[in-house]
């Protein structure tokens, strides 16, 4: 083997080494496809190296759907052959670029302290990635203080990123042990509740959603201020979560 080839061997596997090593460090993400990434340098993220096979794709795609990050966009981004690029993920992203971003640190004291009236979102004990990018995505948009959840899943994973636009840089995202201690109003989104349309979402609220399958924990609806519920056709027992967060949170952002 040429010492060329030598070279590029001890390269592709640093490079792959580099974006294992930012799965399983806490203070990294890994952001997958150009949707999150557009959001990712939108909101200020701190990026440490960005990758794809197809720069001209790229900048197309960039030039199309986020011509605002254009001037930060330039330079940030190196090419790497297509093979070496499959390799760095356990499923290629389809619009072709994967970066590592420094993980934003998030003051859960400071956002749960908040005097504003915007409502933070709590998730407990989620049981799929997707769902809660997904509800990420809908709280940032409704214009949320903030998302945080309880259980194991960690909302700044791949697939997490990848379903909530990476717009878990747009506000506050994380992950807590157990149930929050704050003096804001704790709201639970519960079938046996009083119903959403007749209902005021109180100032600063924590809005709390539960699993689709098992919803709210019986220790969470006994220290609830106020139950809610969304009103749904008979027969019809549950909602996708993050279609849950939407209407509560859109609720809420209309009677402002």
């Amino acid at each position: 083997m040429s010492l060329s080839a030598i070279m590029g061997v001890m390269a592709e596997k640093t490079l792959h080494d580099r974006f294992y090593n930012a799965r399983n460090d806490s203070s990294l993400v890994v952001i997958e496809g150009f949707h999150p990434l557009k959001h990712a340098i939108r909101f200020g993220a701190e990026l440490l190296e960005v990758v794809s096979p197809n720069l001209d794709e790229l900048t197309a795609l960039q030039s199309e759907y986020a011509p605002d990050i254009t001037s930060k966009f330039k330079n940030l981004v190196t090419a790497i052959p297509e093979d070496v690029f499959k390799k760095l993920a356990p499923v290629r992203p389809p619009t072709g670029v994967m970066a590592i971003a420094r993980r934003p640190v998030i003051d859960l004291a400071a956002l749960l302290a908040d005097p504003a009236p915007v409502p933070v979102v709590l998730l407990e004990n989620p049981r799929n990635l997707f769902n809660v990018g997904a509800a990420v995505r809908a709280a940032a948009a409704a214009g949320a203080a903030g998302v945080v959840n309880t259980g194991n899943l960690d909302p700044w994973k791949p697939a997490a990123l990848t379903s909530g636009v990476g717009l878990q840089f747009a506000m506050p995202v994380a992950r807590l042990e157990t149930l929050p201690k704050c003096d804001r109003p704790l709201v639970a989104v519960d079938l046996g509740g009083d119903t959403l349309p007749d209902f005021q979402i109180p100032d600063r609220a924590l809005l709390a959603f539960g699993t689709e399958r098992q919803g709210l924990s019986q220790e969470l609806l006994d220290a609830a201020d106020h139950r809610v519920s969304i009103p749904m056709e008979n027969g019809v027992s549950s909602l996708n979560l993050a279609t849950s967060v939407a209407i509560v949170l859109y609720h809420w952002k209309l009677s402002q």
